[in-house]
């Protein structure tokens, strides 16, 4: 997500969130660093199949027991990888925002939904601490991002506010260790500090998958008023 110097300078330290390098081997900040300058490169690196085999983005799509006519938000939706599988389970009557603050993210993004002539995704160019979100929705779904979130108090809030009664909010993150895979290890969130934080912002833990291997995978609800 985002423009300019702020968002190069995050990736400088932190563009390993989806190392899938060739040999299985993470690229050093400098190599991702000049692989963001060439926006193709970089999608390329975003969609190479090679993600699939940590990412296993069918298992996490029959996880989620996605419902036609549901309103997702996908936050920080980079080349789309979540994005159009997201539309293709939604259907017609449901809509996923694709949220990024990546000027070219966004157009590449919309030129693959233009050419895969789908109705049902909008694709937003975003503010660093807030998703412009135009209606509620019934889900975020936060896949290798959170860290890139300056204000997350301030994001936790809209979240709540633009989540429709009994929505969701799915974060998808790596595990706070030494991995060949993701960002350095100080910007990882420890599963435990992301769940208080969550608690702390009014919402709570209900569902947890443990099928990824290098990423945990939570499911959030607002908890009830008075709680």
């Amino acid at each position: 997500m985002r423009r300019s110097g702020l968002l190069a300078a995050s990736l400088v330290l932190s563009l390993g969130a989806v190392v899938f390098a060739q040999n299985m081997k993470p690229r050093p900040p400098e190599e991702l660093h000049r692989l963001h300058q060439d926006p193709k490169a970089y999608v390329a690196f975003l969609e190479d199949p090679e993600r699939d085999a940590y990412q296993k983005p069918h298992e996490v799509m029959t996880a989620l027991d996605l419902q036609p006519g549901e309103v997702i938000a996908d936050i920080g939706s980079g080349s789309g990888y979540f994005t159009l599988r997201l539309a293709a389970h939604v259907g017609d009557g449901g809509r996923v925002y694709g949220v990024d603050i990546d000027p070219e993210m966004v157009r590449h993004l919309n030129r693959r939904v233009r050419d895969a002539s789908l109705r049902n995704v909008r694709v937003l160019l975003a503010d660093p601490d807030d998703p412009l979100l135009p209606e509620p929705v019934d889900r975020f779904l936060i896949v290798d991002t959170w860290h890139h979130i300056g204000d997350q108090a301030k994001y936790l809030a809209l979240m709540r506010k633009m989540l429709k009664p009994g929505g969701q909010v799915v974060m998808i993150d790596f595990q706070k260790k030494e991995l060949s895979w993701g960002p350095p290890l100080a910007m990882k969130i420890a599963r435990e500090n992301l769940i208080q934080q969550m608690e702390a912002n009014g919402f709570q833990l209900v569902k947890e998958h443990t099928f990824l291997p290098y990423q945990h995978f939570l499911v959030f609800e607002a908890k009830p008023v008075g709680h």
